[in-house]
């Protein structure tokens, strides 16, 4: 079992490399395998085949959730190369971790850290058309106050009120 320090030093690692790219919350392919336990990018190039191809089979536009960028990174002596990346969103972290190896403890948190934030949006998400419902229950009480006193100073009484109401 990972010991609570471990899950605050992932976190905390996980966190500070998130950058926004084009607008939007991502994470570099480059950066994340290793905190995600993976010692060499062509076993991880694996990982991120699989969530790619589960993405694509969710009917979900992969190219939005794993952009392929390029970098350079300076080699010995000054040189410098061109490196394939991709800039991963918060969804495809989530496929990446449920692809990948679980027996790496740093897999198994990151399949837990996003299970919770799925959570999270998805009840924050609840909570916001909740109050959006409130909001508009509220909105016709008092629009329906008004009509109805509205009507009843034209003569209308509760029979005509509720055909009124009725039709709309």
């Amino acid at each position: 079992m990972i010991k609570s320090e471990a899950i605050q030093n992932l976190l905390a690692r996980f966190e500070s490399i998130a950058c926004e790219y084009e607008g939007v919350e991502c994470w570099s392919a480059r950066e994340l395998y290793p905190i995600l336990g993976y010692a060499k990018w062509q076993t991880f190039e694996n990982v991120l085949g699989k969530a790619k191809e589960a993405c694509q089979n969710a009917g979900v536009e992969t190219s939005n959730h794993f952009t392929g960028i390029s970098k350079t990174i300076l080699m010995p002596k000054g040189a410098s190369k061109d490196i394939e990346d991709f800039m991963l969103t918060r969804y495809a972290c989530y496929l990446v971790a449920q692809n990948g190896d679980p027996r790496k403890s740093e897999i198994a948190f990151a399949q837990n850290y996003f299970a919770v934030q799925t959570r999270v949006a998805e009840v924050i998400e609840q909570r916001l058309l909740d109050y959006d419902r409130v909001q508009a229950r509220h909105k016709l009480a008092e629009t329906e106050k008004r009509l109805s006193g509205v009507l009843y100073e034209r003569g209308v009484d509760d029979k005509g009120f509720g055909i009124i109401r009725s039709k709309g």
